[in-house]
């Protein structure tokens, strides 16, 4: 969902501001976007190291196969703070950019842009934090935002597969919940290759900028600043297509919502029995990121329309 945030705001803000020069919205669109850009870095990262926990409480459980499926209480209580977390701690991003113009050498008419320079109007203890969180904001966005994501978990699946490896070897082998859990691995590995790659560009820019931008030219500083901002919408249309791939549970229940607006989709009894195996299929398999296998499910017949 916030990856979808991303996407239906950020991304017509920017593209407005390449084509015309001018900023949407104004000021606050130079608020709101780079708010809105480090809170997803910040709810990638937290549901990353939430779902290398999630993983190694599965290996280290003494009965992973009965583990019971969690409440969706407990599950929206982990999501709110991950997303009220992310977004407390992006919050000296909404301080630290305002709105400048400039004159441009070439048409010589007024463009705007967003400069990273806190107001002089703030309080001076406001003020002052904000200072330090620009000087700091390099390292803590490598520390925060890339090193402590990928080392968590590459940390969580290393711990994984040696207690797996010396303790439940020999029970989860070929078996439909070790299949289940190896592919769940699978999914979360490749989400963090991908947050990995696209994040690397931004971190390697602002190191390069931070030493380097008294000979750099505004344009290049623009320049790395619009490709930065590409990967994180790359990353962020990616994802979900991601997830529906991996995930065989999701991705049979998102096709089977699309079969659904289909018109058609129940003309003839085969794709109705078709359907219902599927259905059976998922039914059997655990959900995308809990560990008790659900218990074989009575025979669902094949009446009405698959939907």
């Amino acid at each position: 969902f916030w990856d979808f945030l991303i996407l239906f705001f950020c991304l017509p803000v920017v593209i407005f501001n390449e084509i015309t020069k001018k900023r949407l919205l104004g000021d606050m669109s130079c608020r709101i976007v780079p708010f809105m850009e480090v809170s997803s870095l910040g709810v990638t990262t937290f549901s990353l190291c939430a779902l290398g926990i999630d993983r190694f409480h599965a290996a280290t459980s003494p009965q992973a196969s009965t583990r019971p499926i969690e409440q969706c209480q407990s599950i929206i209580a982990k999501l709110a703070v991950i997303w009220v977390g992310s977004m407390t701690l992006s919050v000296p991003e909404i301080l630290l950019w305002q709105l400048a113009q400039d004159t441009s050498p070439v048409s010589g008419g007024v463009t705007e842009f967003c400069t990273m320079k806190p107001s002089s109007n703030l309080p001076e203890s406001i003020y002052s934090l904000v200072l330090t969180y620009q000087n700091a904001r390099m390292w803590w966005y490598f520390g925060c935002y890339f090193c402590l994501p990928i080392l968590f978990t590459v940390s969580c699946q290393l711990v994984t597969r040696r207690i797996r490896g010396t303790e439940k070897k020999s029970e989860c082998r070929g078996t439909k919940h070790g299949q289940c859990e190896s592919h769940l691995n699978c999914t979360i590995i490749a989400l963090t290759i991908i947050y990995g790659l696209c994040t690397t560009p931004e971190n390697v820019c602002n190191i390069v900028v931070a030493y380097m931008s008294p000979d750099m030219s505004k344009q290049t500083l623009d320049l790395l600043n619009l490709i930065n901002q590409f990967f994180l919408f790359f990353k962020c249309s990616v994802t979900p297509v991601l997830l529906l791939c991996l995930c065989r549970p999701l991705g049979q229940a998102f096709m089977d919502c699309c079969c659904c607006c289909c018109e058609g989709c129940g003309s003839d009894t085969t794709s109705s029995e078709g359907s219902a195996d599927s259905k059976l299929k998922t039914e059997m398999s655990s959900s995308i990121f809990f560990d008790k296998p659900r218990e074989t499910p009575p025979p669902l017949l094949a009446l009405g329309t698959p939907c």
